[in-house]
């Protein structure tokens, strides 16, 4: 080991066994939006083997307060390819398949291919986080899900737990209706906060759906904040890291 090795202080941490053992993995981040491409920055940096990037998005305007590819320089650009040059640009010996797509029950099972190691759904669209989740139950592939950052504001509600611990969400309330229609059990891993939103200001106006005509709906924007969904993000990013390298951190 030399100074110069970019991965130095993950080995002072893990040690050259449970370094290599984590980074001799396939993981699948579905989302790369203000959550998940922060998730991606940290794997990326922890030298992961191959990587599978899935948005159906462009850049916007709009995404430039909290998402870590949005920048005036890559308004209009797909986000998995932006995604993939970043990743690039951190470890060139990186495997990295992109997905330009929108996940639903007729492309879960061709995404997910491959048996991925890990998979992390930074989605926040209700529909295909259900479809994403009943799928990688049903095959028994590891996974944590991202639950709502929109609107939080005090990073010390944020946790790591399981579905059925989750409250003050309405997504995780609407998601967990739809999977317990489809007897998915709801004991899977979680990144969510616990602030109540009784105070926090409401959405403020519609947004049309961008996405391909019939994938997508009108949508409501909500605030939110940078720090926020970074947190969000590298909290699922920190659990893959746990779990993948063995080392579980108390």
């Amino acid at each position: 080991m030399t100074i110069s090795d970019q991965y130095t202080r993950l080995r002072l941490l893990l040690g050259d066994e449970r370094l290599e053992k984590l980074q001799n993995n396939f993981v699948i981040i579905a989302g790369l939006g203000a959550v998940g491409s922060y998730t991606t920055e940290a794997l990326a940096r922890c030298g992961i083997k191959k990587m599978r990037l899935i948005d159906h998005d462009t850049v916007s305007l709009s995404n430039i307060n909290r998402q870590l590819y949005a920048l005036h320089s890559t308004l209009g650009c797909p986000k998995a390819e932006i995604a993939k040059q970043r990743v690039l640009d951190i470890n060139p010996n990186c495997e990295v398949e992109i997905i330009q797509g929108f996940i639903n029950k007729d492309t879960v099972s061709e995404y997910m291919s491959g048996s991925p190691n890990f998979v992390v759904d930074a989605i926040d669209s209700l529909n295909p986080k259900a479809e994403l989740i009943a799928f990688l139950r049903e095959n028994n592939v590891p996974f944590i899900s991202a639950m709502g950052a929109a609107l939080r504001t005090d990073p010390r509600f944020i946790q790591t737990g399981t579905m059925n611990q989750v409250n003050h969400c309405r997504l995780a309330f609407m998601l967990r209706k739809r999977l317990r229609k489809r007897n998915v059990p709801l004991d899977f891993p979680c990144v969510f906060s616990t602030q109540p939103l009784d105070n926090i200001p409401t959405p403020v106006y519609p947004e049309h759906s961008e996405l391909t005509p019939g994938l997508g709906r009108e949508r409501t924007v909500m605030g939110s904040l940078p720090t926020i969904t970074g947190i969000f993000g590298l909290l699922l990013a920190n659990f893959v890291i746990q779990n993948l390298s063995g080392k579980l951190f108390q």
